[in-house]
């Protein structure tokens, strides 16, 4: 059923949707996991809300716990109504769950490849998904090479195989070229479908939209007018009983390797030739490439303390369940970074990410220079601050810019003051979750918001430069109480140059 417009809004006038994609049948490996239950199905259930889903189609949940058809089918039952953001309507979720199975999955028994590749035959015969076959891996990074070794073997005769794999793809340049390797003997890059959820946001893509349509931005999207930028990355959460990843990954492997580094290089990119997915990709390589390293004093690790979050208290990492009392990782990080081209040279990017920060938030703020000649220097004294663009990736995505305006009443009193775009009170409709997007762009074969293999690469080139910087060091954690904006030393970062983390 396709959604009704929103007659009383001008701005979705002439939206279109875009083709249906393929027949196909979604292979989920780690169905039983808790990124199915949470993203992955509600985001099938919104897709087949609005109409969005292939005319056949079919889902195959795999996981190594036992489960039966009509088991699997009430537990994602239960995930959608929990956690869907559209109402639910049993007449949607019936069409969706008639092509819902279960496989129970172990590769480690050479019979379970075979009994996938059986069930994947009938539900090709019954459904008429001909053979097309997009296989979601949301296992540990370890798994995914053995899968992917099986699914090479078993390549369907007809019809596309794509792979979509979740992060951390790899945990160091090493692992990850290895992974890719392995990939590339079997599967072409227009195959695989790298993904980073903070990819299919919304706010995120409007940044192409913002500085490539607009041209009022692009011109002064450089040196010569920004002063320095500023990406955050917060989140008010803990592991979430994640310690087992979170002792191996560490902050750096499980956001700034990816999450970060994408919205810099997003951020810094040259405008692509057209928005085809490798010329889109091949800009981002392009400022990936141009990151040096940041020395030791450009960047700051922390580990959080027991603290306030939302009035609540919270322990401390440490005193998490599964986590080494005396832990040296990490679960924030600070970081001046240098893009070093034609474009950006000199301009520092400061980036921030962490856990148990005072509360959820992702944004990118350009600051730009002061205008050269103030004549309204004393008038203003503190009020008018320079320009900054703010980009609200989430939670309240939008955007916002700061302007210098005059006070109403006598003489010549300045303050900054803000013009405001939110998309919710814009387009007055739910923005779709990111692994909406994200899912049907890799049913369609579009790979624009996907990473490549060279990007993942050239992302772990720099972390593990950083990483062996640390090698050496016996940081003194914990050193910021849970419910903070981190670290002193982060602060301390940002005055050593004058400047200071904006003002929450």
């Amino acid at each position: 059923m396709s959604p009704k417009k929103d007659e009383t809004n001008p701005l979705l006038e002439g939206l279109e949707l875009r083709r249906r994609p393929e027949d196909c049948t979604l292979v989920i490996f780690g169905a039983s996991g808790d990124l199915t239950q949470r993203k992955l199905m509600p985001a099938l259930y919104a897709l087949a809300f609005r109409d969005l889903l292939p005319e056949r189609f079919a889902v195959i949940g795999a996981a190594r716990s036992e489960d039966t058809d009509e088991g699997f089918r009430e537990k994602m039952r239960k995930a959608v109504e929990e956690h869907a953001r559209d109402p639910f309507k049993n007449e949607v979720w019936e069409k969706l769950a008639e092509g819902m199975v279960y496989a129970q999955l172990d590769f480690s028994d050479d019979q379970a490849e075979g009994s996938l590749a059986r069930r994947l035959e009938t539900v090709d015969a019954e459904r008429g998904t001909k053979g097309n076959r997009l296989f979601y891996f949301a296992v540990p990074p370890s798994a995914i090479g053995t899968l992917v070794r099986e699914l090479a073997e078993r390549k369907s005769a007809h019809g596309w195989s794509r792979l979509i794999i979740e992060k951390p793809f790899g945990h160091d340049l090493e692992s990850a070229r290895e992974l890719n390797a392995l990939i590339a003997e079997s599967f072409g890059e227009d195959e695989v479908f790298r993904i980073d959820h903070y990819l299919g946001k919304e706010t995120v893509q409007n940044m192409l939209a913002l500085r490539f349509a607009n041209g009022i931005f692009e011109p002064i999207w450089n040196r010569q007018f920004v002063d320095h930028i500023q990406i955050t990355v917060a989140e008010s959460l803990g592991i979430e009983g994640r310690a087992s990843f979170y002792e191996e990954a560490g902050a750096i492997r499980d956001i700034f390797q990816n999450h970060l580094l994408q919205l810099v290089a997003i951020t810094a990119m040259e405008p692509p030739i057209d928005f085809t997915a490798d010329s889109v990709r091949n800009e981002k390589v392009k400022v990936l490439r141009s990151l040096h390293t940041p020395g030791p004093k450009s960047v700051v690790r922390g580990q959080y303390g027991r603290g306030f979050v939302e009035g609540a208290e919270v322990p401390g990492y440490r005193e998490e369940d599964g986590v080494d009392r005396d832990s040296k990782t990490e679960t924030y990080v600070a970081a001046k970074l240098y893009v070093d081209n034609w474009r950006w040279a000199d301009t520092p990017f400061y980036v921030r990410m962490g856990k148990r920060l005072a509360r959820r938030e992702t944004t990118i703020a350009i600051h730009f220079k002061r205008a050269p000649h103030p004549p309204f220097a004393e008038s203003a004294a503190d009020g008018l601050r320079p320009n900054v663009l703010l980009i609200h990736v989430q939670p309240n995505e939008g955007m916002s810019l700061g302007i210098g305006a005059k006070v109403p009443g006598q003489g010549m009193r300045l303050q900054t003051v803000h013009m405001d775009f939110l998309y919710g009170s814009t387009f007055r409709e739910g923005l779709p979750e990111a692994y909406e997007r994200l899912i049907l762009d890799a049913m369609l074969g579009d790979a624009t918001l996907f990473t490549r293999a060279d990007e993942v690469e050239e992302q772990w080139s720099l972390v593990d430069a950083i990483v062996a910087g640390w090698t050496r060091e016996r940081p003194a954690f914990p050193n910021y109480p849970a419910g903070t904006w981190g670290p002193p030393s982060a602060d301390e970062l940002m005055h050593r140059d004058g400047r200071s983390w904006r003002s929450h």
